[in-house]
């Protein structure tokens, strides 16, 4: 078992033994516990769990649709991806659109002077500010949250980078406000490794 796998068991026994029940908007119930972090070296290989099945195509298709900016689930369908099914369904939409989610955040956000694409910024400051600390990209919009089927669960990332023996290496920093540890988590642990 390599050490991600034992980080990701001991927050799901840490979920067990410390978390709190508490209600939902699904009626389902959560055991939740606040803060938590795991890191993980990309030295010590890609971060895909080994102890459970991971749909890597899913896994995949869906970030790619996230850097696309697209929001209609139909390219996810293309790809046989069904992740975002329920949460369509819900919505009561019929067009396919999930409302601006990820993508429409991370590609087209809605700005003062226009659309910023906000991975296009990031990639163009790490070739020329590598040291800036506004490597930054936000999922939370606050004025089209209601529009969405379903709010950002990981809101945001931020880059930081370090010059080493004329070497740059990068890391990567996401936060969640919610998931499902069980079935979520390792999802957004291999898209965003």
């Amino acid at each position: 078992m390599n050490t991600l796998d034992k980080k990701y068991q001991q927050l799901l026994s840490d979920i067990i033994e410390f978390g709190v029940e508490k209600k939902d908007r699904t009626g389902t119930g959560t055991i939740s516990e606040f803060g938590h972090q795991i890191r993980h070296k990309m030295s010590e290989g890609f971060p895909l769990l080994t102890t459970k099945k991971m749909a890597w195509k899913q896994i995949v298709s869906e970030l790619l649709w996230f850097l696309t900016g697209q929001t209609n689930i139909a390219f996810l369908h293309k790809h046989n991806n069904h992740i975002w099914d329920g949460d369509y369904e819900k919505s009561g939409r019929t067009d396919g659109d999930l409302g601006p989610i990820y993508g429409k955040q991370w590609r087209k956000w809605d700005g003062k002077n226009g659309r910023i694409d906000q991975i296009d910024d990031l990639v163009r400051n790490l070739k020329e500010n590598p040291d800036s600390r506004r490597l930054m990209v936000s999922a939370w919009n606050v004025g089209e949250l209601n529009q969405m089927v379903l709010p950002p669960c990981h809101y945001g990332f931020q880059v930081w980078t370090r010059e080493e023996d004329g070497k740059r290496y990068i890391s990567l920093m996401w936060n969640q406000r919610s998931v499902d540890t069980f079935l979520g988590l390792p999802f957004n642990i291999a898209s965003y490794g």
